[in-house]
């Protein structure tokens, strides 16, 4: 009896990009903002045409995969922005202008002086 591996391989490699992006997708939205979102246009774009052009299948399943998911970490950008703004997750203090935040809506930001200021209110 003969085993193929093939498709255990692109599930795997599929799991593993999608996880990897997760966490690429909120540190580009920190540091960068949305701004790099025609990079992850442009190398989706290569790879799936790269996926299109491989013969061998698992190159090119695993190829269109990591181009999906570059296409698809463009909306979540552009979501994660928005999951900053609601202070789900924080925010770049170096970028505050670059939000769309009310008056009375206080996204978190990551500060050093954070971590002092919450230890010196625990104490009091």
């Amino acid at each position: 009896m003969q085993l193929y591996y093939e498709g255990v391989i692109i599930a795997i490699s599929t799991f593993l990009i999608i996880g990897i992006f997760h966490p690429v997708v909120v540190k580009v939205e920190y540091y960068f903002g949305t701004k790099p979102w025609w990079i992850f246009l442009f190398a989706g774009i290569l790879s799936i045409c790269g996926a299109f052009c491989i013969k061998e299948i698992l190159y090119s399943a695993i190829l269109g995969v990591l181009g999906a998911s570059l296409l698809w970490s463009i909306g979540e950008i552009f979501s994660q922005k928005k999951r900053v703004e609601k202070g789900w997750f924080p925010m770049n203090p170096k970028r505050k202008d670059q939000y769309n935040l009310r008056d009375n809506q206080k996204a978190h930001t990551c500060d050093k002086h954070d971590k002092a200021d919450r230890s010196v209110n625990e104490q009091e």
